[in-house]
Formats: structure tokens, C-alpha cells, sequence
């Protein structure tokens, strides 16, 4: 059990930390007996409690002075680097002038410790010299900036954390974010924003799909981007657009269900779709541009969706003002409900329009869970974590983060790769969800398998490398209900799970119960040489059904 000393103010910000990171603790009682005690800032508390003592803090603490700690150097940002993996810190940190020969948290810049231990009476007291609520607040209210996007900085936390304290000689037990007999989840998602090419009649969509088309495959080809075959379609498509305004060919943008389910192969996807066609709705500053509105509603597509989801696909709404006013929201809600037969409906902001109230208005709403949270510009972890979380200003609502988008990846103005430049960026975002458990959220929009954008082949790939590593393929709802079944698990006193419950998926087919959790214990191995090794073992746990619960102590 780890006992937690902080000031009342963070409360909150440690208990979905403690949610993220699956393993008993409880907010610290003088004269309880604990296997880790975890101060953050200047806290009272009793060395005698506690087999290791850790001490987050980015400001003098009352103890440095007693136990000679010398601070060499105080910053405003930093970037550390831990077990060969970048850890960027957002607000102060400090650098310790005490030699750490071995020390396992090094700021790049200085080649400095930013941690130090020493031994008091009872036990080792380790000193880390950041603020770890102030950094776990700033990853889930503001995100990171891009340069950082690649690094789950969240999770970086929890692994420095927990090797801290097994390091000491403690055994440890968490329930990972990993479904038994798996290796992380996938969630593959399209954002449905232009259902048909028909629709847009000389407007800013049909003259941008031209250009593109022509003009932009021929620069494509020319610097080697895209294969003669890309060419070639586009420019034949192109042609026949006017036979698509006729009536006499194919819209070519209209049946994106069917591409997907030929390249996925019966692997449940979601769908986020617009609910009302012509409404550009609202941005930050007021009414947003006219040509942000979609030309289709969820009503013209309904053939579709039924498709979608007879092969076991999940349909969210993709909201246009359902982040800025609840009862717009609920009438985007119902909207998609009617249309999808679905009471649980998860969402995701078109154009990714979000602010700080947006969780609770969402949740107002009657929005199960929200997906936005993700960069337009880049891909990566914007806050952090490769888990759903729940924002601060939620009460039930979990945010089910967006890694990668494919406009991201392809756009000029973005990051403009290749095909083969963007498999390499998404294998690395692999790697970090394979490394540290969690869920890897893909959104590739409806139109780009179609001409012009064909970007298929990159998809392609990255579907058989996932499928090669041992994934849970699951809707967004999906993935998001086994969250809930993790955060719903009570550790005893004793370090048991003592209740769990069953939960099943929302909006993807005949509701399967999901995977299964299990029961991670970390310890240190002592070799042969008197060197030491951590490792874990992983059992499974059998939830127990019907049975609805929350944190233990944490409350």
C-alpha cells in the first residue's frame, strides 16, 4: 500500500493519477504502517510509517537543509531523461548538486541529477526534484507542446515512480493498462466529414479536390511521393467528375464503408458523423467559417451506418457545437441516436473544437465518452498518456485520447511525409503503447482511401503491423468500457483486488463482454553477482458480474 501526503488542493489530481497508475494506495494517516510513503511539497509526516520515503517537490523542502541536500540549479522547464527515455517537466525543476553515480533521472542540459536519495533512520528517503501533481495537472489541462508530442510524458511518470519504489525492495501490485492475453488496444477511427462528393457543386471542397488532384498529384509524382498508379487515378477521376454530377458515374467518395471493410477485414471501427448538414456551428471567437459546415447530415447516410454496424462497427457523433452548449449537444446526441438505434453514443469534435468546460458540457449532454483530444499538426500523445482519463471538470465523462490523424501525417501545411515516412512515424507511437500498455487511437478520414488523397497504403501497413503484435482491435466505446472495468476494480487492505465489475461494450455489435483485466506484481530480483534486476508476473483476475464500484481509500 502506498500512502499519499499532499495538499488538499491536489487531491483530485492524485486520484486520476492513482487511477491511471492501478495500485493500492490511500491518502497517508499518521501511524499507519506503509509500504511507500509519497509526499509532494512540504509535508508532515513520520519516517517510521513508511519502508521508503519519495519527496516530489520543485522548492526547498524542510528536510534538504537537515540532510545536507545541495540544490545545484533551479529551472523553468526541463528535459530529464529516464531509462534512455525523454522526460520533459513543464514547470520548475531542480538539479541536485549530491553525486549520484547511478542516478536514473539526468537533466540533458546540466548532466545534473534531478534526483537524489539518502538513508534516515527508518529507511531510504528519495528525493525527486519536480512537482508531480503540478506535472500530471499541466499534461491533462493544457497538453503538451509539439516538439514533445512522440513522448508519453504521463506514463514516463508512472514507470519512473514505480521502479523508485520497487528499486527499494518493495513488491508492488497494479492491475496494468493491458487486457489479459493481449498486448495493447487499437482503436480505429473515421471522422465521416464528406459522405459525398455529389453535394459540393463549386463550392471550397469540389476546387480543393481538383487541384489536388490534378495539380498536386502531378507535384506529388514528380518528387517521387506518390506511385504512376496514384497519377494516373487521380487524373482519371478528376475527368470523370462531371459524370458524377450527371448521375452517370459512381461518387466516388460515397462508399468509404465498404473500402474500410475490405482493408480491415472485420475489424470493428468507429464512426463519428455529423448529425446536421449546413450548420458550420461556433468556434472560440464566435460563428465559425461558412465552409466549416458539412454538405450531408446522419440522416443521408443511414444505409450506411446500418452497414457499418451490422459488421459489428460502432457510429459516435461528431459534434459541431456539442463542446460549447449542452443542449445543442443533446440534440446532436439524439440525432445519431435515432439514426444508430445506439442510448450509449461517444463523440468526437469536428475539426477538434474543444476548451476547458468541454468535458462537463459534454457530459450535460449525455455524452458517454469524448475522443478530440489529440493534435491537428502532428501526431503523438498531446496529454501524455496512452490511457482514457478522466478530466478534471468531469464527473463520469472519459476522454479517450486521439494519437494520430492521417491529415496530420500527409497535409503539406502539416507534416507532409511520404507513405513510407509515416509508417516509420506510426511504429514509433506503436512502440510507446506497446512499451507502456494503453490504447493506440487512429483516425483516418472517410474520404482517404478514395481519390484524390488514396492514402491506403500507409493504412494498410500499419493494420498488418498491429495485427502482428498481439492487439485488441475495439471500437472506441469498447475501449473506453474496459477503462471503466479497470477504474472500476477496489484493492483490499492487503494489496487484493477485492471487487470488480463486468462491464460490456457500448455501440459495437451484440455487446461481447470485453477482455479481462490482470494482476501485475513488479519485484527486485537479486542475481547471482549481488546485482539486481525488476521483473514482473502477470496473473489474471475474474471480475465478479453485476457488481458496480469505486476507488477504495481513494475517495
Amino acid at each position: 500500500m502506498i500512502g499519499i501526503a499532499a495538499n488538499p488542493s491536489d487531491r483530485a489530481v492524485i486520484r486520476e493519477f492513482f487511477e491511471l497508475f492501478k495500485t493500492p494506495w490511500e491518502f497517508y494517516e499518521l501511524g499507519r504502517n506503509y509500504d511507500a510513503l509519497l509526499c509532494v511539497g512540504n509535508q508532515e509526516y513520520d519516517s517510521r510509517d513508511a519502508k521508503v520515503v519519495l519527496l516530489y517537490s520543485s522548492s526547498d523542502l524542510l528536510s534538504d537543509t537537515d540532510n545536507q541536500i545541495e540544490i545545484a540549479g533551479r529551472y523553468e522547464g526541463r528535459l530529464l531523461s529516464f531509462q534512455k527515455t525523454k522526460l520533459p517537466i513543464y514547470g520548475q525543476c531542480l538539479v541536485f548538486a549530491n553525486e549520484q553515480s547511478t542516478s536514473c533521472l539526468l537533466d540533458h542540459a546540466t548532466g545534473k541529477a534531478a534526483y537524489c536519495s539518502y538513508t534516515a533512520q527508518y529507511g531510504a528517503v528519495l528525493r525527486i526534484g519536480y512537482d508531480l501533481c503540478a506535472e500530471i495537472r499541466s499534461l491533462l489541462n493544457e497538453g503538451q507542446p509539439v516538439e514533445y508530442a512522440e513522448i508519453p510524458t504521463l506514463e514516463v511518470h508512472i514507470a519512473l515512480l514505480r521502479d523508485l519504489i520497487v528499486s527499494e525492495g518493495v513488491t508492488l501490485v497494479e492491475i496494468p493498462p493491458v487486457p489479459d492475453g493481449f498486448r495493447f488496444i487499437v482503436c480505429l477511427t473515421h471522422d465521416v466529414d464528406h459522405a459525398s462528393i455529389r453535394k459540393h457543386i463549386c463550392d471550397r471542397t469540389m476546387l480543393g479536390f481538383l487541384y489536388r488532384a490534378i495539380l498536386g498529384s502531378l507535384i506529388s509524382f514528380l518528387r517521387g511521393s506518390i506511385p504512376p498508379r496514384d497519377l494516373w487515378t487521380n487524373w482519371a477521376t478528376a475527368l470523370r467528375l462531371p459524370l458524377v454530377y450527371l448521375g452517370l458515374a459512381k461518387d466516388f467518395w460515397q462508399d468509404f464503408v465498404a473500402r474500410y471493410q475490405s482493408l480491415e477485414k472485420g475489424i470493428p471501427s468507429t464512426y463519428f458523423v455529423i448529425p446536421f448538414a449546413n450548420r458550420p456551428g461556433r468556434d472560440a471567437h464566435g460563428p465559425a467559417p461558412a465552409y466549416r459546415a458539412a454538405r450531408y447530415g446522419a440522416e443521408d447516410i443511414s444505409g450506411l451506418i446500418a452497414d457499418a454496424m451490422a459488421n459489428g462497427c460502432e457510429v459516435g457523433l461528431h459534434g459541431i457545437d456539442a463542446w460549447a452548449d449542452c443542449a445543442i449537444g443533446r440534440e446532436e446526441l439524439e440525432k445519431i441516436r435515432q439514426i444508430s438505434g445506439c442510448a450509449e453514443i461517444g463523440s468526437r469534435m469536428h475539426w477538434l473544437y474543444f476548451d476547458e468546460s468541454a468535458p462537463l458540457t459534454l457530459e450535460r449532454a449525455g455524452i458517454d465518452y469524448d475522443s478530440t483530444i489529440g493534435y491537428r499538426e502532428t501526431v503523438g500523445f498531446r496529454a501524455g498518456t496512452t490511457q482514457a482519463y478522466k478530466p478534471f471538470q468531469a464527473k463520469r465523462l472519459l476522454e479517450l485520447p486521439l494519437h494520430a490523424m492521417d491529415t496530420a501525417l500527409f497535409y503539406p501545411s502539416y507534416l507532409g511525409l511520404t507513405s513510407d515516412n509515416a509508417t516509420k512515424v506510426l511504429d514509433r507511437l506503436t512502440d510507446q503503447v506497446e512499451r507502456f500498455g494503453g490504447c493506440l487511437v487512429i483516425n483516418w478520414h472517410d474520404r482517404s482511401l478514395a481519390p484524390e488523397r488514396l492514402w491506403y497504403a500507409c493504412y494498410g501497413r500499419l493494420l498488418n503491423e498491429l495485427k502482428a503484435r498481439g492487439t485488441w482491435f475495439a471500437t472506441a466505446g469498447q475501449a473506453t468500457a474496459w477503462f471503466r472495468q479497470r477504474r472500476s476494480a477496489v484493492f483490499g487492505p492487503t494489496g487484493t483486488v477485492q471487487e470488480l465489475s463486468l462491464t460490456k461494450g457500448t455501440g459495437g455489435g451484440d455487446g461481447n463482454r470485453l477482455p479481462g483485466l490482470c494482476l501485475r506484481t513488479h519485484e527486485r530480483q537479486i542475481q547471482p553477482d549481488l546485482s539486481s534486476t525488476l521483473s514482473f508476473v502477470d496473473a489474471p483476475l475474474s471480475p465478479v458480474s453485476g457488481v458496480q464500484m469505486s476507488h477504495a481509500r481513494g475517495e
